[in-house]
Parts: C-alpha cells; sequence; structure tokens
C-alpha cells in the first residue's frame, strides 16, 4: 500500500471575508485529504472571524493572524516555513479570491508524484485566462516578455497556484528568493531554474474576481519589468 501524501493547501488573504469561507469548502469537496493554512494581514473586514467560525466544522483547517500587512512574498516565505517545519508532502498555493478553481487541485497533487515544481498555467494548450481588456493584455506580454529576456521555458510566471513537491525541493527555500511583491512570484521560477529544478506546467482556468477588491498595485507591472531586467544583468 502507497502511504498517503501530507498535503497542505495554503492561501494568504486581505480583506476576503466574501470569498474565504467558500473556497474553504470547495477546497474540502475537492482535495478532502488536504490541510489547510491560511494567512491573514489582519484584514480590517475581519477575514479572520469567518475563519475562526469554520473550524469547529473544518478539520485541520489553521489561521495564522499577523499584526499588520506585511505583503505576500512574506506571506508565502511563512506558509513555506510551515510545511517544512511540519513534514509535509506537498504545498500548494493559491488566490483567495476565487480566480483559481480548487477543481484543479487533484491535478496538482497528480503531477506532484513526479515533479519537485508545478505551475498552473493561462497560456498553454488547455489554459484558459477570463481577464479581459487592459488586464489580459498586460498579463499576456508580460509573461512574455520574462519568458524571453529570461530564457526560462515557461509559458507562466505570475500566477500564485503553484505546487511544491517539499521533499523533492532539496536545498530549496522560498527565503531564497530576493524579489518583494508580486515580483516574487517571478523570482520563484528564477530561483528554481538556478538550482535546476524542473518546472512543470498544468494548464488552470483563472476567473476573473467576482467579490471584493484586486490588491495589484497598478505600477506592479513596471516594478517586476525593473526586477526582471535586474535579474538578467546578474546572469
Amino acid at each position: 500500500m502507497i502511504n498517503p501524501k501530507k498535503i497542505l493547501v495554503f492561501t494568504a488573504c486581505y480583506n476576503e471575508k466574501e470569498n474565504i469561507g467558500k473556497l474553504i469548502f470547495k477546497i474540502k469537496e475537492n482535495l478532502p485529504e488536504s490541510e489547510i493554512l491560511i494567512i491573514d494581514d489582519n484584514s480590517p473586514d475581519q477575514t479572520k472571524k469567518v475563519i475562526n467560525n469554520l473550524k469547529d466544522s473544518i478539520s485541520k483547517l489553521y489561521l495564522i493572524v499577523r499584526e499588520e500587512k506585511l505583503g505576500l512574498d512574506t506571506a508565502h516565505k511563512l506558509a513555506y516555513d510551515f510545511a517544512i517545519n511540519n513534514n509535509y508532502d506537498y504545498l500548494i498555493t493559491m488566490d483567495a479570491d476565487l480566480s483559481h478553481d480548487p477543481k484543479e487541485l487533484t491535478n496538482f497533487v497528480k503531477n506532484l508524484e513526479k515533479n519537485p515544481f508545478v505551475i498552473g498555467s493561462r497560456y498553454i494548450v488547455g489554459g484558459k485566462c477570463e481577464m479581459k481588456g487592459t488586464r489580459l493584455m498586460m498579463s499576456k506580454i508580460g509573461n512574455l516578455v520574462i519568458k524571453f529576456f529570461s530564457k526560462i521555458d515557461c509559458n507562466e510566471f505570475t500566477t500564485s497556484y503553484r505546487g511544491f513537491n517539499i521533499k523533492k525541493l532539496k536545498n530549496f527555500h522560498l527565503n531564497n528568493v530576493k524579489e518583494t511583491g508580486y515580483s516574487f512570484f517571478m523570482g520563484t521560477l528564477f530561483e528554481l531554474r538556478k538550482q535546476n529544478f524542473n518546472i512543470k506546467e498544468i494548464p488552470i482556468t483563472f476567473a476573473d474576481r467576482e467579490k471584493g477588491i484586486s490588491k495589484i498595485p497598478r505600477l506592479e507591472i513596471f516594478r517586476t519589468m525593473k526586477n526582471l531586467f535586474n535579474y538578467v544583468l546578474k546572469k
């Protein structure tokens, strides 16, 4: 009999009380064997109350509340530490706003059996991005530019829907990623490639959020490009 894998699904949130409960239920519905970690940066809308109210009915639901808004990169690094320290086999990360479909979690688990790192891609065959207008154009162009200058054979650099096979990623840690903010997601692939880990893309559908407000600053695309060119110059 094959030993079942210990799986942690993680999301970071800030003012997601309208989405977080539905996300938790959908994760458990599609991957009931998983455990869930949520890091909340002390959301003013009291997201943590929704999560705490679900703890009695949802098994192995963990919540870390930080005192202030400390950023996505530090939240993901903390989650990676949590996964290592609690001996998880797989860590799967995703957005809290329901833009990532929990129905795709089983495909992540399947692909993590043989791969150290799996990323959900909107821009490969079978993938789909439901953003429209300028947002869609900037996303597509941004990922193409990153691929061209980084020379990494990957079509998706900026989504947070990704999986880590902790046992296979020897000597790797997100703490080594120097890029911050949303550039952190791009920087993670830079660090993986630096250590010669295989990057496996699987198709996902990215949905536009229905409730709440996007947290991505308008200037983030320019910060990302700056970090990309800094990476290229240092190679």
